[in-house]
């Protein structure tokens, strides 16, 4: 039995008679709503031994993240993933911008994968590992941006090149 089912059989109402509830497997919370009411008497019911159970002054339940929350993880924070790219990408000479439909596919990506916020960088990483190894060695590159295609393995990131001037095209400096 797990946590889950050790918190329905406490919470289950006993009676008997007309008084008493009948409940099915269908009636039973969702793992998370079960999760919430979860009490250490549980826990050591579970099998957890009383003394560590002892030691944990506040159990707290969390829920899985979703997609706009990890979404919002990517570019909110003071040192956002994305913005902690830019920076890299910056001092390589070159703007990296992500389109909107690729922040919600590498969420998405993180939610199939079960990583959470801990996966974000990762997937990150495999989309531009090519380009950060590439772009010093590519001359005029202005900005790179990534959509939705980049992140599903369709495409490679986009390049978008400056002009040259003819001074720089001539070699004169």
């Amino acid at each position: 039995a797990g946590l889950d089912k050790v918190i329905q059989n406490r919470s289950r109402k006993g009676g008997i008679g007309f008084s008493a509830e009948v409940s099915s497997i269908d009636d039973s919370k969702p793992f998370g709503e079960s999760l919430k009411s979860v009490e250490p008497e549980d826990l050591i019911q579970y099998g957890l031994i009383p003394e560590f159970v002892g030691r944990l002054p506040v159990v707290a339940t969390l829920e899985e993240l979703d997609e706009a929350a990890l979404v919002q993880i990517l570019t909110q924070p003071k040192n956002a993933l994305t913005k902690q790219y830019q920076q890299l990408f910056d001092m390589e000479g070159a703007e990296l911008e992500f389109r909107e439909d690729a922040l919600r596919a590498i969420a998405r990506k993180a939610m199939e994968r079960k990583t959470g916020a801990r996966g974000l960088r990762s997937i990150i990483e495999n989309v531009l590992l090519d380009t950060m190894f590439d772009l010093p060695s590519v001359d005029n590159v202005a900005k790179v941006v990534v959509d939705e295609s980049v992140i599903g393995g369709e495409n490679p990131p986009i390049l978008i090149y400056q002009e040259q001037t003819p001074d720089k095209a001539s070699g004169d400096n």
